[in-house]
């Protein structure tokens, strides 16, 4: 196949369902960002963009809070957060420092790199705890969500965070069907991802990848790309779900990550859904 031709998938395969016990976990993918492990925190190096567009999610999620203002849950303290492929910690840890969160779990199947992240908060007591990891905000396990233990048929989380995670997925449907089991009544499912379009293929993997060198070659698998309506539609079919917010952004050199209004059809994009109160 041409390098100019993106390969294309269809809406039925997206949907594509498989059993639980199979995992959502490539081999490909954590041997990949395990390479990336040692430079996770160095916001000069290949996870530059990650750095630079953590501030975009927290602002996602405060955008969430406000368009529900009933929601129980974004009205209390002590809020729980589970940062589903945490990758190094960049979310997790400034998550963790947030005055009215309780506890942040982040889990990801790389091992390499979450030995990175749990490196990194060691350095800070009020993140890991005198006692070690079990006694302080932030704690990591080396799992997929569907090895995920403990955590069924409890409170669940108020937020379950998907950061550029869905497109290094193979089968997003089953994968967000183990995800949505952890979000408790009034709180959010939020993620970031990539549209499926001409316009990302030529910036996401010709641009950035091949041309700028600003990500990795073999980050992103064009055909992973999940389309906002596609997520729309998706949990639109389930019940107990509220209205998607969404908001589209572009990385400008020079300037970092930017809101543009409509982006989500072209390229980057946050979506949140928040599971209703019964």
């Amino acid at each position: 196949m041409s390098p100019f031709r993106p390969a294309t998938r269809s809406l039925p395969q997206l949907l594509r369902t498989h059993s639980r016990a199979h995992s959502s976990v490539s081999a490909s993918e954590v041997s990949h960002f395990n390479a990336l492990a040692s430079s996770w925190w160095d916001p000069h190096g290949p996870s530059r963009l990650l750095h630079l567009m953590n501030p975009l999610r927290h602002d996602f999620i405060s955008h969430c809070n406000f368009t529900c203002p009933s929601s129980s849950s974004t009205q209390t303290k002590n809020l729980r957060y589970l940062d589903v492929g945490c990758g190094g910690g960049i979310f997790a840890e400034s998550a963790a420092r947030l005055h009215n969160v309780k506890e942040v779990l982040g889990i990801d199947p790389s091992p390499g790199v979450l030995e990175v992240a749990r490196s990194h908060a060691r350095r800070d007591p009020s993140l890991w705890g005198t006692g070690g990891e079990e006694e302080g905000k932030l704690r990591y396990e080396n799992c997929s969500i569907e090895q995920l233990e403990g955590y069924e048929g409890g409170e669940g989380f108020d937020v379950l965070a998907l950061w550029e995670v869905v497109e290094h997925v193979d089968y997003p449907a089953p994968f967000l069907e183990e995800c949505i089991r952890h979000v408790k009544p009034g709180g959010w499912l939020v993620l970031s991802t990539i549209a499926r379009t001409w316009a990302s293929w030529a910036v996401t993997k010709v641009m950035a990848e091949d041309v700028l060198r600003v990500v990795p070659r073999g980050t992103h698998e064009w055909w992973k790309y999940l389309n906002e309506e596609e997520l729309r539609g998706w949990f639109g079919k389930r019940e107990g779900w509220g209205v998607p917010v969404v908001k589209g952004c572009v990385y400008v050199p020079g300037f970092g990550w930017k809101w543009v209004g409509g982006g989500e059809k072209l390229g980057n994009y946050f979506f949140g859904v928040r599971r209703e109160v019964s």
